[in-house]
Order: structure tokens, then sequence, then C-alpha cells
């Protein structure tokens, strides 16, 4: 017999703490690769295994029930949805355009109002798109069929062991990768050269001195020699194997066209043009990522600016349906007498809290006139109509290419101002991606009979959870503006703050090299969607702009193991069909594993003299 059930102290409880956690994956992964992944599934098989576990062991009473375990999904999708408040993209680009930090308080109340005020704009969407359109929003349909599975039968005994399986592999590489002790005899190093010896280094640092000093000079020479390109070696152009397994796990989930496109952008950018514009002088600083990226960000953006919004352009008949369902939902009273509906009322009542909210923070933080924020405000909630009708038709929120609407609005709006431009798309973006995100979990509800005003409870109890998790983690981990380079890529910031400082300076003041490269970028982005769009049979086979966008703006290593992971996840999948089933898991129990250690480690190193004393820093 299912448990009826839903919002209980312990699904809150652990919502709270799984979604905390996987948030700071979140966080490790934005800041590294730019990318990251829904937590709602992965939670779900946590929980489950978690309380079977504490049942079979008589901690608790009753089983974890069904509609339980889906009010712990809502708290921790919304909690680990919340560097979608700008932690990796908006704040990090801003950082960088005015060399400044954000105080922690400051943070918090930043990336809580948007979120905030994000649940609060889906709740007009809900019995439209979910209720009458019976929209599919995949990833709900996927959680709930997943729950389904956990709780009547025996895969999630499977699910949990191949999660623990991955888990643990993450764990390993990233103890190992990153405490760098003194006391650990076996250190992974952080990136393997292309060498003949580059095996000798995986091993431990004591014996390399004896098994190097049985081989002869020229055998040694011949080891330790790495491939040129144009007389300086590929690692100056960020060519090396990063041994992150995390990347590895991402290439696995992402697909296959998407890191192959990738792995054309890198090769193009660091292996044919960088080696021509740095012999011109054009990079004048010297090789590296974090230089070279100040040049070749100008292609990546635009083919991902351009590609985002010719591909939105394409939905539009999805933006007018979006418009006409919300008319509809307020003309609707049905939810105001259901007890288990979120009422119209609640969303009047939501939105004259949390507007002022984020208009105030908007003001208070960032001297954005209030007229401004109030602008923002209102574009937001088009905006979230529209990114929840996407998100229920294609499961892809377009929070990206509806930042950049928003980023070139205010940039006629406020011309020159970054702060202006930056911060308000954070908003607009933010509030989509929440709102986007309470529709999914409210789709899963919907499918398994859940009440939907104790997940939109539940969604705002992930918020506060998330955000004490991530802000803390995110300035213990950032010191400043001058880290976002070599030490986190941030690729995203990467694209935001190129699209801020070209319409606050204009094209003019870009190096001519820079111009013609935007130029190329932008056209090539509108390319790839029109024949992605006239060829649909040969999709897999034409390069995904965004991929080929993230190439440009992400350093190659990284790169290079998110394709391997996706050319390993391909050759699966040929040999199996059923390989996903087994992939999926396995490469989010390393990405949770790994992340987690390594932010862990992170930590560790930096809390206390015993804790570095430990961990020999």
């Amino acid at each position: 017999m299912t448990s009826s059930r839903q919002l209980t102290a312990r699904s809150l409880i652990a919502g709270c703490l799984l979604g905390g956690a996987m948030s700071l994956s979140n966080l490790y992964t934005g800041l590294k690769i730019g990318w990251s992944f829904g937590v709602a599934i992965t939670s779900g098989v946590l929980a489950w295994a978690i309380f079977a576990a504490l049942f079979r062991l008589k901690w608790v009473r009753e089983p974890f029930g069904l509609l339980e375990n889906n009010a712990m999904q809502s708290v921790a999708s919304s909690a680990g949805y919340m560097v979608g408040g700008g932690t990796v993209a908006a704040i990090p680009a801003l950082m960088m355009l005015t060399n400044t930090s954000l105080p922690p308080l400051s943070m918090f109340a930043w990336i809580s109002s948007i979120a905030l005020l994000g649940v609060v704009m889906a709740i007009p969407m809900k019995q439209q798109m979910i209720n009458v359109e019976q929209l599919r929003f995949p990833s709900g349909i996927a959680a709930a069929e997943t729950l389904k599975a956990l709780h009547g039968g025996t895969e999630g005994g499977r699910q949990s062991r191949l999660l623990g399986f991955g888990a643990l592999a993450g764990i390993f590489v990233g103890f190992f990768r990153e405490a760098k002790a003194g006391w650990i005899p076996w250190n992974i190093p952080e990136a393997l050269p292309f060498s003949l010896g580059a095996p000798l280094l995986l091993i431990p640092e004591k014996l390399q001195p004896w098994v190097r000093g049985k081989l002869d000079a020229a055998t040694l020479a011949l080891l330790d020699a790495e491939p040129t390109l144009r007389g300086r070696p590929l690692t100056k152009y960020t060519f090396n194997l990063d041994t992150s397994i995390i990347l590895i796990a991402a290439g696995a989930i992402m697909g296959w066209r998407a890191a192959w496109g990738m792995m054309l952008g890198a090769v193009v950018n660091y292996l044919v043009l960088v080696p021509v514009v740095f012999h011109y002088g054009i990079i004048p600083y010297g090789l590296g990522y974090k230089n070279i990226s100040m040049w070749s960000v100008w292609f990546g953006s635009a083919v991902m600016l351009t590609s985002g919004l010719t591909s939105f352009a394409f939905q539009w008949r999805s933006v007018v349906a979006a418009m006409q369902s919300v008319a509809k939902a307020f003309g609707s009273e049905k939810a105001e007498d259901d007890p288990s509906e979120v009422p119209m009322s609640w969303f009047v009542i939501g939105v004259a809290i949390t507007a002022p909210l984020v208009i105030a923070a908007e003001y208070f933080i960032f001297g954005i006139h209030p007229w401004l924020g109030v602008v923002s405000v209102i574009l937001a909630f088009f905006i979230a109509i529209v990114a929840c009708r996407v998100t229920g038709e294609t499961d892809t929120t377009p929070s990206g290419a509806l930042g950049k609407i928003t980023q070139i609005t205010f940039g006629v709006l406020d011309p020159g101002n970054v702060t202006t431009n930056l911060m308000t798309a954070n908003v607009t973006g933010g509030v989509g991606l929440h709102a986007a995100d309470l529709l999914t979990d409210l789709k899963s509800g919907y499918l398994l009979g859940a009440n939907a005003r104790q997940q939109f409870w539940a969604q705002l109890a992930g918020v506060f959870a998330g955000s004490l998790f991530v802000v803390p983690v995110w300035n213990v981990l950032v010191d400043g503006p001058q880290d976002f380079g070599e030490k986190w890529p941030a690729p995203a910031a990467q694209t935001w703050k190129g699209v801020a400082l070209l319409l606050a300076e204009g094209f003019h003041k870009l190096h001519p090299s820079a111009q013609l490269a935007l130029a190329i970028g932008a056209s090539l982005g509108v390319v790839l969607v029109l024949v992605e769009r006239r060829f649909p049979k040969w999709k897999p086979y034409i390069p995904s702009a965004a991929g080929v966008g993230l190439g440009f703006t992400t350093p190659a290593s990284n790169t290079i193991s998110m394709f391997i992971g996706a050319l390993i996840a391909l050759w699966l999948s040929r040999r199996d069909a059923k390989a996903e089933e087994t992939l999926v898991p396995v490469s989010s129990g390393a990405l949770a594993g790994e992340s987690l250690t390594s932010v862990a480690v992170r930590l560790g190193t930096i809390g206390g003299p015993w804790l570095m004393g430990f961990f020999g820093k």
C-alpha cells in the first residue's frame, strides 16, 4: 500500500540536504565546465536507498513513500538549481568586468529573491500548461517513472548500486587528485601532457625517481618530449589530458553531437586560429587559457548567441501559445476551490512580496534604477511564460538565449552600463529557469497524484536550502575576479561578459581580428541552425552550434575529456541499445562523487589550521 503522506518533516530535511549537496556539485561543474545537471532523479534514487536502509535497520518506523519522495524531489530540485541565480554566469562576468566581489549576504539576498520570484511566476502556468494542455515536460515524466520503478519493484536496488559505483569512482579520483597531502603515497596529477612518458606521472611520486633512474638519457628525452606547435608545447595551447572523471562523465551524459561539436571548436580555435593570432601579437600577454579566451570568446559567444536567438525565433508559435494559455489561466477560478491546486491569489500575493524584493536588491546591491528594476520584473514575467512553454515542449529551458534578449534590451535602455546589462539579464534568466523547474516538478506530481500546494511550499524551502549551501561554499572556492581563468574557466560567464562588453563599448572598439571573428561566428550560428532545420535527417552529422561555441570558450583539456566520455557512451550504446540505462546513473554518481569530494577537500584545506595540517597544505 502506498503512503499518501507528502511533504513530511523527513522529506523536507532529506530534500534540503540532498538538494544542497547537489547544488554544490552543480556549482563545481558550472564553474569548471559551464554545465549543470538536473538533480531530481539522482536525489530520488538516493533518498529511496537511504530510507530503505534506515527502514531495514528499524531506525525509521515507516517506509519512505512514493509521494514523500516526490515532495523531496521538489525540495532537492529547487535547491540544486540555485546556481541558476547567476553564481556561474552573471556574477563572475560582473566581477571580471568591474574587478569587484559580491559580499556573501548580498549574494544570498540576490539569488534567493530571484528564485522566489521564479517560483511564484510559475503559478499561472500550471493549470493551463499541465492540467489542460498536457504539455510533456519530459524530465518531469522521467522523474515520475523513476519514482514508480523505485517504489514499485526491484529497479531501485539496481539504480542505487549503479549510482554508488559511480560515486565511489568519483570519490576516489576527487580525493587523490585534490588532496595532494604529503602523507598520501600516491596523488593523481591534475593533467597529463601528450607525451610517451605521461603514464610515468601516474605512479607514486616517491617511485618516480627510482623508475627514471633505471632509464638512460636518450630514453628519458624521448619519453619527456611533448608535441609542439609553432615551436611551443601543446600544453601552452591548453591541449593536455585532464584527469578529472567529472569531465568524462559529463561527456557521457551530454551526448555525442554536442561533444564532437565542442571538439571541432577546440581544434579550430586552439590548433588553427590561436597560433596565428599569437604569432601576430594579437594575444599579447602570452599563451594559456585566460589570455587566449580574451580573444576567442568573441567567436564562441557570437556562435552561441545567434544560434540561440535563431532557434528561439523558430519557436514563435510556442511564444504565442504561451501568452494565450496564461491569459486563459487568469480567467479560470478552478484552482481557487481545489485544495490540491495552487490558487491564483497566491500568485498575486507572491508577486506583491517578491517583486519589490528583487527591485530593491537591484537598487541597493547594484545601483540599478528602480524604474529599470520594474521593467526587468515585467520582462521576467513574459520570459518565464516562454521558458516554461519551451521547456514543456522540448525539455530545454532557453535561459541563455532569453537572458541575451534582456541584455540587448537593456543595452538600449541603459547603454554603456555593464552592471545593469548583466544583472537585469540575471533576473529574467533566473526567473525563467526557476519557473520552468517548478513546472517540471509539478508535472511529476500531476502524474503521481500529488498535491500541488505542497510541492509549491517544497520548492520555496529548496530555494533557501540551496542558497545556504551555495553562497558560503562559493565564497570559499572563489577568492576574487582573478580566479576566473585557469582556476575556474567559467565558460558561461565568459559569454555573458563578452555580450555585455560588446553592448557597452561597441563593435568598433574590438581588434579587427576580433571583429572578423565576431562576424563569422554570428553568421555561423545562424547557418548551423538553418541547415539543421532544412536537413533534419542529417542533424547527427551537423555540428551543434552550442558545442562549437563552447569549444572556443572552454579549455581544450576539458573538451578532450568530455569528448572521450561521449565517445565511450557512443561505443557502448551501439553495442547495447539499453546502455543509457546504465551510463546515466553511473555518470551521475561519478559527477556527484568527485565534485562533492573536491569541494570538501578544498573547504578542508582552508577550514582551519588542523585541517590544513591534515591535508599537508
